[in-house]
């Protein structure tokens, strides 16, 4: 009952009222211009697939999928971890202080300190301030890194970047002062494909570390999978997002 409850749910509110009228616009429109009908009902249905969670765990699976967890011998190796931002909230209230992490860095934080703590590694923190009124990502894990006791000896910090490419750029200018040559990168799973691509364009073979996964490895079907959810649209956004940086990074080099 509670599953037949969310599915009904999904129908009456975004994105699902919006399938429903163009459903139903579709529909009248028929009667009038078969063709343009087709044309919004092909739309309205690539719209809903979108929508689901059934596509969306097959799309952002596929992308998140690239890389598998190191093993312990190529953890060995590391000299670093790379810790890469994805965005903090300037002025939120935290238990040691201001400013926080959002979800995705957060899990990311949680990796590298577990690395951190297993292998005895230097974090390297790379995040700038992208907007105005975001908070300062580098400086801002920072002090969360040291509520956690990771030593100040054992953290740098890169705090000019705004994007995955800038991540690259400055990071690689302080492992080249740094004299380290051999990071674990630590970024989100959708991420890591682009991030990889980033960080060999600037001369390092990074050991891809992926987190904050966000979907299942063998997603099972249930019907409520079949629900619009805005949700499942924003992952399926996301993984067309990164196909098109990625296009870009490997053409553009940007």
């Amino acid at each position: 009952m509670v599953y037949l409850l969310k599915f009904g749910a999904s129908w009456i509110l975004p994105p699902g009222l919006f399938i429903i009228v163009l459903i139903v616009f579709t529909i009248y429109l028929s009667r009038f211009n078969f063709k343009l009908s087709l044309m919004l009902g092909t739309l309205t249905l690539i719209f809903y697939l979108m929508c689901t969670s059934l596509v969306a765990d097959k799309t952002m699976g596929w992308l998140e999928q690239k890389y598998s967890s190191p093993n312990v011998e190529e953890l060995n190796s590391a000299d670093v971890i790379i810790m890469l931002g994805g965005g903090a909230i300037r002025d939120s209230q935290d238990v040691d202080g201001e400013g926080t992490l959002c979800a995705s860095p957060a899990n990311r934080l949680l990796t590298a300190v577990r690395l951190q703590k297993i292998f005895n590694l230097p974090i390297l923190l790379s995040g700038g301030q992208v907007y105005s009124d975001s908070g300062a990502e580098a400086l801002i894990a920072l002090r969360i890194l040291q509520t956690l006791g990771v030593p100040p000896e054992k953290i740098l910090i890169e705090g000019k970047s705004v994007n995955t490419t800038q991540n690259a750029i400055f990071s690689a200018e302080i492992l080249r002062e740094k004299n380290l040559n051999k990071p674990i990168l630590v970024t989100s799973a959708f991420h890591m494909r682009r991030a990889v691509l980033n960080f060999n364009q600037q001369g390092f073979e990074v050991i891809p570390c992926p987190t904050d996964f966000l979907v299942p490895r063998e997603p099972k079907f249930h019907y409520t999978k079949l629900r619009p959810q805005a949700e499942a649209l924003l992952l399926n956004v996301t993984v067309l997002q990164e196909m098109l940086r990625t296009f870009v990074t490997e053409i553009f080099k940007l």
